[in-house]
């Protein structure tokens, strides 16, 4: 038998999960996710060569209605194909560990409480983080289970990075800027450490830019600041959600336009964004390839706020050495990194188009006195490694 630590990351819809081997080089032995649940579920497993070895598909109102039957239902398909590996641990994204949980901590009746209690202050994504813990526990009675946080890698902002100009004592009931796409930061800052030390050390800006995008300033490895705040809407326009908006707008749609919260919430989170803008799709690469006027607004206005949001980092950073790419459009589009750094120059970015087209580590050239890379992201490694070190300890 093989010792295993599986990783669970429950949005509201889909479960990714991941199986490491609980050894030194932490190897991937399996992944996969459920997708559509209460609507038409699909489920893939693949092996660590990418072939499929677990594929479920239920029609429409069939197979599983929630999170717990999706995860018995990944657990079956686990135990189908992985019966010689022993799961010795499970880590859990979770969005949210509010102002106090800086680090992944073991799950205990306590922790679990916590963790429910900051549920109001990411309604869309707690709960479900929530019901792929307990559904784990019912499934693996007895196997620790560990938290990591999207917040915890921006915990150590300066107070003018996270405040808001209101009331002290709405400050003291939680209303603050957290910051989000914690495990991705912690998993670039910890890349950058080894492929460039010296960069490590200095000042750096990682767009992380996917269907949630966000970009954060660090210093020395530690998060200065951050474009995602209270929740994450905050900063960047993304697939779907708005990011950053006039609080005003919001008013106005309260007492003008007639929306409600239940409405305001669809509008924000699913039907704004580059799906708004576009009034064709979320995808990055649909957009590209539309080449419709709204398609080319959208994008422009995704890079002007890239852009935008690259000079106020620098400014909290004091300056800038680093300017990194990752996730899926980071990672995947050359078209968005050369519209996010042309005409840089001013700010030290000189990019090299063969290296961006050819999606190379290194985009910049030998002159660019900013460096600029490109350092896919992997949050279920990262899951995987702050998992297998408390188990260790």
């Amino acid at each position: 038998m093989t010792d295993t630590v599986l990783v669970v990351n429950a949005g509201s819809s889909s479960i990714k999960v991941e199986l490491f081997a609980a050894d030194a080089a932490l190897t991937s032995l399996l992944s996969g996710q459920i997708e559509a649940i209460g609507l038409a579920p699909r489920l893939a497993l693949r092996d660590a060569a990418g072939t499929t070895v677990a594929e479920d598909a239920w029609g429409l109102g069939e197979g599983p209605r929630d999170h717990r039957a999706a995860l018995a239902a990944i657990g079956t398909a686990l135990a189908r194909v992985a019966g010689q590996h022993r799961i010795v641990a499970i880590g859990h994204r979770v969005v949210h560990g509010g102002a106090t949980l800086a680090a992944p901590v073991v799950i205990d009746p306590a922790i679990r409480a916590e963790l429910a209690a900051l549920a109001p202050l990411a309604p869309l994504h707690q709960p479900h983080n929530l019901a792929g813990i307990d559904a784990m526990a019912e499934l693996h009675p007895g196997v620790m289970q560990v938290a990591c946080f999207d917040t915890a890698f921006h915990r150590g902002h300066p107070w003018v990075a996270d405040t808001f100009a209101l009331p002290r004592a709405l400050w003291r009931r939680g209303i603050r800027r957290y910051g989000f796409h914690g495990l991705s930061y912690a998993y670039i800052a910890m890349r950058l450490a080894e492929v460039a030390p010296e960069i490590a050390r200095g000042r750096v800006v990682v767009a992380h830019l996917g269907n949630g995008a966000s970009m954060c300033a660090i210093r020395d490895g530690r998060s200065i600041d951050s474009t995602m705040g209270f929740t994450a809407l905050d900063g960047l326009p993304m697939g779907t959600r708005s990011g950053q908006l006039d609080p005003g707008v919001v008013l106005h749609l309260l007492t003008a336009e007639g929306y409600d919260a239940p409405a305001l919430t669809r509008l924000l989170y699913h039907e704004s964004g580059l799906k708004g803008l576009s009034g064709l799709s979320s995808d990055m690469r649909a957009l590209e390839r539309a080449g419709t006027a709204e398609a080319q607004e959208a994008i422009a206005y995704f890079v002007y706020r890239i852009r935008k949001e690259l000079g106020a980092l620098t400014a909290a950073l004091g300056g800038l050495d680093a300017l990194v790419f990752t996730a899926g459009i980071g990672e995947n589009s050359a078209a968005i990194r050369a519209a996010v750094c042309e005409g840089m120059g001013w700010l030290g970015i000189a990019l090299d188009a063969g290296a961006n087209a050819r999606g190379e580590t290194v985009l910049s050239t030998p002159a660019s006195r900013v460096r600029v890379l490109r350092i896919p992201t992997d949050e279920e490694r990262m899951i995987a490694l702050e998992t297998l070190r408390l188990l260790r300890a």
